[in-house]
């Protein structure tokens, strides 16, 4: 028996075995398959997939026999390997110097006297093990035999490498899932210990206004209002991004059941609305069951928006609603200024603002739209949105409904 050489790239061939992240993972159906159709192309008893380590092969599919791992010494797929393009095809092993005497050769339990094997490769020609067939007997492959078999060897490399991807792909995924949470967290973190010292400074220039307003004049009052205008600014910038946050946690409450036309009165009532408006509601009083948190942030977002962007003397908003047995659905129209065409792909960005100011003069955040968007999609719905210049905006959305 000769032991198998050691391949000269033997280093980074280990490496790119390790880099596959195959050796000792759980069976898999789509190996499986392989290998019990090569037996069957073959018409020999045995199959493997084969993967040839440092000191061992390991089988990562097997048929025909329960055996799983055995030495790299005796191994017949480390003599395959050392030859990557070609199929290694031994018709008797007794009759070949490297077999002769080989552990395998001399059992007395199902010998191995035949052996064919295509070293699997990946995509930088790295040979990581094989795809090989097994006989009790001497046999030979004829012309189709050894073309399937090479072709079921493709199958297997591109199974590994598919492998190889989606195991970086999770790994990426998850290292993303790891710095959105620190973001989110740091995000939440700064924005709580701000909200106090602006509440004081918000308060503050109140009460120097009360206190000193006849001392300051009309120069330093008007500093005095623009220091709040800032911190009311900053506010709502802050309590937009704890919103956008933490529309993960809003959408994952509980349903109950609400009346939608309640919701939306109580959501009017929140808005304080002192300008000349007029919403009107859906038809019929609907009881639904849905998440009434995350609904009534969608809602308080939208109904918000279509009175900030709204450039006309009496603001007018629709609201409908209807049903299917899978989804709810919800409109929101309003005659605000409108969504410019080339802006329409960006509205719901994070941190996308379209008009330079609202009703108030005050600049945008572009945080609801984007919480918006979110909170739908965790909802299990759509959101789409139509608008014309100067004419108003239209957005519809849905929730799946959980039965």
């Amino acid at each position: 028996m000769l032991r198998p050489a050691i391949p000269e790239n033997e280093s980074q061939r280990l490496k790119a075995l390790q880099d596959a992240n195959i050796l000792y993972t759980p069976t898999q159906e789509e190996f499986d398959n392989i290998t019990q159709l090569a037996s069957f192309i073959c018409k020999t008893p045995v199959s493997l997939i084969s993967l040839v380590g440092e000191h061992e092969q390991w089988f990562k599919s097997k048929y025909g026999t329960d055996l799983c791992t055995s030495d790299r010494d005796i191994s017949f797929c480390s003599h395959a390997i050392l030859n990557p393009e070609e199929l290694m095809e031994v018709q008797d092993t007794r009759l070949d110097k490297r077999f002769e005497d080989n552990p395998f050769v001399l059992s007395e339990n199902d010998p191995v006297l035949y052996y064919a094997g295509m070293p699997l490769k990946d995509v930088n020609k790295m040979a990581l093990g094989t795809l090989c067939v097994i006989d009790t007997k001497p046999n030979k492959l004829d012309h189709d035999q050894r073309k399937a078999l090479k072709s079921l060897a493709k199958q297997v490399e591109i199974l590994l490498e598919l492998n190889r991807k989606n195991d970086y792909l999770e790994n990426v995924k998850k290292e993303l899932n790891d710095h959105n949470a620190m973001l989110k967290d740091f995000a939440g973190v700064v924005s709580h210990d701000m909200k106090m010292p602006l509440a004081n400074m918000i308060i503050t220039a109140d009460i120097l206004k009360a206190k000193f307003g006849e001392k300051l004049g009309e120069e330093g009052l008007s500093y005095l209002k623009n220091l709040k205008q800032a911190g009311l600014r900053l506010s709502g910038y802050i309590n937009g991004i704890l919103d956008h946050y933490e529309s993960d946690s809003i959408a994952a409450s509980n349903n109950e059941e609400f009346d939608v036309n309640h919701l939306l009165e109580e959501i009017i009532d929140l808005l304080n609305i002192t300008e000349d408006c007029i919403i009107n509601l859906p038809e019929e009083n609907i009881i639904i069951s849905s998440n009434r948190a995350a609904l009534e942030q969608i809602f308080l977002n939208l109904l918000g928006n279509s009175l900030k962007y709204n450039d006309k003397p009496k603001i007018k908003i629709d609201i409908e609603f209807s049903q299917t047995p899978d989804f709810y659905y919800f409109s929101v129209k309003d005659n605000g200024i409108g969504i410019p065409k080339e802006k329409e792909d960006d509205i719901f960005k994070l941190f996308t603002v379209v008009a330079k100011s609202d009703r108030s003069g005050n600049k945008g955040n572009g945080i609801g739209l984007s919480t918006v968007k979110r909170l739908v999609s965790n909802l299990g719905g759509n959101l789409k949105m139509t608008s014309e210049v100067g004419k108003g905006t239209r957005f519809n959305f849905s929730i799946r409904r959980k039965l």
